[in-house]
């Protein structure tokens, strides 16, 4: 399928320039576009490299001089990042999933599928089922017993959602994310040497050799509208209630969140992020690669945690937080500048020791 640049303007809302009857049939990177593909040269640093390919249009930015760049034709968005948003979304060819039921899926008959669902090879959907219409069961994707997916749900190839999981409309799971899991719940018979360092922070001695006890999983996973879950991320069953993640909501790949935690609207949580059980998270969080959150705390609205951070106690709405343990980022950026400094200033103070001693000694 291809697009005239001038198709492709009207439907961002964007204007365009030049000869806006070019065709594209796709989008490259400025030194490896071809004359029908649009290059993405969002930035005067990247438009630098538009002379070592053949491309004809390009999506630049708002003020972008795009005839000395020796194009034919120009898109120039007044945000070029939210511009890819939709470009990518119209030149998105899909996984080719076929439609209707493979012969080699298992759909249980007390399942309930909506219109125009696409079940792929070897899939399972198990008794008690409801699959909203226009969803995408991909390859090799397990349905647990009564969980529910809203309309236009996609799962890719071997995607799981346990029993006991709600998921709203347009949820997406990438390759090998796991929803529905059981939490990560043990308990000794008498006080364990866990419990007693949280309580007194000391060393244990010689420890007690106790049984770890299961506690079983009793609730589920509730999933709002349009969140996305990244590959091989996973995502566990309340304890009691249900551990919940509100709408708009996204996943990095091989993220994790503990039993019972309760994440807000608007939130990014990137590749690799740890989240303990029963943590609060609350609206438009966004918690860098690495960010791992201990147990029992609450994050408040709009906080922002840098990559690495480890979050031990409650963060309040607002603040930007970087390091370990994490401080306000402003802080942690004065700390570290002074950490840098720290040989330095020792070495200062060793040499004015050696000169008040020596001074001394004279005396």
């Amino acid at each position: 399928m291809t697009h005239t640049i001038a198709e492709i303007a009207n439907a961002l809302g964007i204007a365009a320039v030049g000869d806006t009857s070019i065709r594209i049939s796709g989008a490259a990177e400025p030194q490896s576009a071809g004359p029908g593909e649009l290059a993405i040269a969002m930035s005067p640093k990247y438009a630098k490299r538009l002379a070592e390919g053949q491309a004809r249009a390009a999506l630049l930015w708002s003020d972008a001089d795009w005839e000395a760049l020796g194009l034919e034709a120009a898109i120039l968005p007044t945000r070029p990042r939210f511009a890819m948003s939709g470009l990518t979304r119209m030149l998105d060819p899909g996984q080719g999933f076929a439609t209707g039921i493979h012969p080699s899926a298992i759909v249980d008959p007390s399942a309930e599928l909506g219109e125009a669902v696409s079940v792929g090879p070897l899939a399972i959907i198990s008794a008690g089922a409801r699959i909203g219409a226009g969803s995408v069961i991909g390859p090799h994707c397990f349905v647990g017993q009564g969980a529910e997916l809203g309309k236009g749900a996609l799962l890719r190839e071997h995607a799981s959602v346990g029993a006991r999981v709600r998921a709203g409309d347009r949820f997406i799971m990438q390759p090998g994310a796991r929803v529905g899991g059981d939490g990560f719940s043990f308990v000794t018979a008498e006080p364990s040497t866990v419990e007693a360092a949280r309580k007194s922070l000391g060393d244990q001695g010689e420890a007690q050799s106790q049984p770890w006890i299961r506690i079983h999983t009793l609730g589920g996973v509730s999933i709002g509208d349009d969140v996305e879950i990244g590959m091989n991320s996973t995502v566990d069953c309340g304890t009691i209630r249900d551990t919940m993640i509100g709408n708009n909501t996204k996943l990095d790949n091989l993220a994790h969140l503990g039993h019972n935690v309760i994440v807000g609207d608007n939130c990014l949580l990137c590749g690799q992020v740890g989240i303990a059980g029963s943590v609060t998270i609350g609206n438009n969080v966004v918690l860098g690669g690495q960010v791992g959150v201990s147990d029992n705390i609450f994050i408040g609205d709009g906080v922002i945690a840098g990559g690495g951070t480890k979050l031990l106690s409650n963060v309040p709405a607002g603040r930007s937080m970087l390091g370990y343990p994490g401080t306000q980022m402003d802080k942690q950026m004065e700390s570290y500048k002074a950490l840098r400094r720290l040989p330095r200033l020792l070495k200062e103070v060793a040499e004015l020791r050696k000169a008040v001693f020596k001074s001394s000694k004279g005396d």
